[in-house]
């Protein structure tokens, strides 16, 4: 269960570097496919006739527990993970950014784009019943323990591939004022994905000395695996080996941006976009596929060993660890439709850039998640605000992003673009000078000409 619990520290471990997504980059002044892809009415607003995006690649881990220094140390994580009271919810969320190409034609701007996604996360967990399954006889806490939890824990990872088809066009213009609208179709490639959710756990968790025993206890427990998820999910290489799937689902972004334009030359004083991202679903399907519910009623005598789950590596391993204990009564097992449904992570978008004085903006930025993370069937999203200064020089720009988001805290980092070139972070000022929980850096190349 330690694997599986920890699944996404084990890829923090199996990646060797650290990435965020595109913080600071995604507003710059020198409009471009990433900018697209935050708002699709941006295309419109391409500083190049023709726009290249080579490869982009953004990882962001973040967790409610630890901080920067332990996870890089790797010393006895689960341990500090469920320390305490506060449930653990930890997040790696990762965006490599293909090919693509955007172009201007005839008052439109148009783009061809390609992404894929990988995410994996833990979700409200709690503590006591995180250290009993990770931990094969030393609970800390005194026992016996009661939990009554009335949400859903879970454990879920997923990978998916797309490939985005995007228009925009000058809505309305007068004067020094200027409206944009914009629209991207996605065409969905679904990877890999896996699923643990423990709805309404009540039970109490007992030690004899050797043994930490689940008894008195009912729960619905939701298992959901597709692709390479079965056997494992906690090396890298089941994430990476399955970027892009069958087709398989549709979403779309739209969105809106005004610009009050300078008095003198070109470019703006302010300007302000909305979008909504990610409106759609996709569907695993594969003749490997698993989705079962368990009904668990389990009684004082003799309970489950929580023990027995700390060597899984994979989710089959744990419906073997359940079957042991079918002649017991222990549960119900209803086996669900073989295609698994999942939600992408909808969000809305919303900031406004303005101009201070000459080479000198301010940026506002804030995401709102519009789905619930502990529904089995949605992939999560974080809900986050900053504020960012930027410094634009030309073919130079640095930008210090100043953020808050609902899993870290408060982050504060540094980027930079020299030409088609961009390297940034959102966290690496606080994760050196205050152990912040966040570790993120991105890095890419595009070119624009005529």
């Amino acid at each position: 269960m330690k694997k599986i619990t920890l699944l996404v520290c084990c890829l923090v471990y199996g990646i060797s570097f650290s990435q965020d997504h595109f913080a600071g980059i995604t507003t710059s002044k020198r409009v471009g496919i990433l900018n697209g892809n935050m708002n699709p009415s941006e295309f419109a607003n391409l500083n190049s006739r023709f726009e290249v995006q080579i490869a982009a690649l953004s990882l962001n881990v973040s967790n409610n527990k630890i901080g920067f220094s332990d996870i890089v140390d790797g010393e006895d994580i689960e341990g500090l993970l469920f320390n305490g009271d506060k449930s653990v919810d930890f997040s790696l969320d990762a965006e490599l950014a293909l090919p693509g190409v955007a172009f201007n034609f005839r008052g439109w701007g148009f783009a061809v784009t390609s992404k894929g996604h990988i995410t994996a996360n833990v979700v409200n967990v709690n503590s006591e019943l995180g250290d009993a399954l990770v931990n094969e006889s030393d609970i800390l806490n005194a026992l016996p323990s009661t939990i009554n939890s009335n949400g859903n824990q879970r454990v879920n990872a997923t990978v998916w591939g797309e490939i985005g088809f995007s228009a925009a066009k000058k809505l309305w213009e007068k004067d020094r004022n200027r409206i944009n609208g914009g629209v991207t179709l996605k065409l969905l490639f679904p990877g890999s994905y896996a699923n643990m959710g423990l709805s309404q756990f009540n039970g109490d968790i007992t030690n004899n000395g050797l043994e930490n025993k689940l008894t008195n206890a009912t729960a619905n427990l939701n298992i959901a695996y597709s692709g390479n998820f079965g056997e494992s999910f906690s090396d890298s290489s089941d994430y990476t080996g399955s970027l892009f799937g069958n087709l398989n689902g549709m979403a779309t972004d739209f969105g809106v941006d005004y610009q009050l334009k300078n008095k003198i030359g070109s470019g703006y004083k302010l300007k302000v976009g909305a979008s909504i991202k990610n409106i759609g679903s996709m569907t695993f399907k594969g003749e490997d596929n698993v989705s079962s519910t368990y009904k668990l009623d389990v009684n004082n005598n003799p309970g489950i060993d929580l023990n027995d789950f700390n060597d899984v590596e994979g989710l089959e391993d744990i419906e073997e660890v359940l079957e042991s204990y079918e002649a017991l009564g222990y549960y119900e097992k209803t086996e669900n439709s073989k295609d698994i449904k999942v939600k992408l992570p909808t969000v809305f978008n919303l900031y406004a850039d303005l101009k201070v004085i000459s080479k000198l903006s301010v940026t506002f930025f804030m995401q709102q998640k519009m789905g619930d993370n502990e529904n089995n069937d949605q992939i999560t999203a974080q809900n986050s605000i900053s504020i960012t200064p930027r410094i634009s020089l030309g073919p130079f720009e640095a930008f210090l992003p100043i953020g808050n988001n609902e899993l870290s805290g408060t982050t504060a980092g540094f980027g930079f673009r020299l030409g088609g070139f961009f390297l940034g972070s959102n966290s690496i000022i606080t994760a050196a000078t205050s152990d912040s929980k966040q570790a993120d850096a991105y890095f890419g190349f595009r070119f624009g000409f005529l």
